[in-house]
């Protein structure tokens, strides 16, 4: 696999490289930034969860992926709307809002609805969602890659030619029927050993579709755990200015009877759309993350995980 990845990298390194002007009419960016200044971690999570709340969202879980960074996953009746219209909706019945600590400033920044409605291909734009984000917490500005994408690229995306799109999942588990494969995930997640943590779990109404928010975690001196860990991971890819914390968590989705999980070759990329293929910084330094994400999600859904 690292052998065929590598080729892959050296005849599309120019290609993937190339970057056009920023943010044009229609192009969005995966972040917001909220907000960016003096402040403590704790005042600012519990100033941005009581604006949320305010604003008619419901926090469904917080999670700190490592020292200095929190994050905070909210849905709403929009969101779970939203999500009952759409095949694999649960992708998007949530946002995520961080609030890091920077060089001593503290960044508080969230997901852009659009953005994920489009990567994910829902019926719809949110841009009701996007409004109320954007007035309960503040807008200075999208932000992620130097170049935006627009809807229609969102819907087609793939990092580069041969890897996964949207609707190549993997396909962690199988079960019963629906309710079988919920209370396989709930218990294999209570017993894993992979390194994963539920987060939050939210029932999309109306649907057989659960979404799981699940954290990663391994021994960052040990090469067989750290490829899954969030803070390796985010250590290697989150290193401009302005951070994507809220990249944050990982998800598992329950449709009908099976368990999946966007694949990271997609899962990263559509968030981090302009990191490099190779050098530093690069894709080429977490080469061993997306097998290592699919193993401890497998596991930690009661699966059985299969070398590819």
């Amino acid at each position: 696999m690292i052998r065929t990845l590598t080729l892959i990298a050296m005849a599309f390194v120019a290609l993937l490289t190339f970057q056009a002007p920023a943010h044009a009419a229609g192009e969005m960016k995966p972040f917001f930034l909220a907000s960016k200044g003096a402040g403590s971690m704790e005042a600012s999570v519990a100033d941005a969860t009581a604006k949320l709340q305010g604003a008619g969202f419901e926090v469904a879980g917080t999670y700190s992926p490592y020292k200095g960074a929190t994050v905070i996953i909210v849905t709403s009746d929009a969101l779970k709307a939203a999500a009952a219209k759409t095949e694999f909706g649960a992708y998007g019945v949530v946002q995520r809002i961080s609030v890091t600590e920077v060089n001593g400033e503290i960044q508080v920044s969230y997901t852009n609805p659009s953005y994920m409605a489009a990567a994910y291909r829902m019926d719809g734009n949110m841009a009701d969602v996007t409004a109320a984000l954007n007035t309960a917490l503040g807008n200075q500005g999208e932000f992620g890659p130097d170049k935006g994408l627009t809807d229609a690229d969102l819907r087609d995306y793939h990092y580069a030619f041969l890897m996964e799109y949207f609707d190549d999942p993997s396909k962690l588990a199988s079960y019963n029927d629906y309710a079988s494969a919920v209370a396989g995930v709930e218990a294999a997640l209570a017993n894993n050993t992979a390194g994963v943590t539920k987060v939050a779990r939210v029932d999309v109404p109306g649907k057989e579709e659960t979404y799981f928010a699940v954290g990663l975690s391994g021994d960052l001196n040990n090469n067989n755990e750290k490829f899954r860990a969030d803070e390796f991971i985010m250590g290697e890819i989150d290193f401009k200015e302005l951070r994507s914390t809220a990249h944050l968590p990982y998800e598992i989705v329950v449709s009908g009877d099976r368990v999946y999980a966007l694949y990271a070759r997609f899962r990263i990329a559509i968030n981090f759309p302009d990191l490099s293929m190779m050098g530093d910084n690069s894709f080429m330094n977490i080469m061993a993350s997306p097998e290592a994400i699919r193993k401890a999600l497998t596991l930690a859904s009661g699966g059985e995980f299969k070398e590819k």
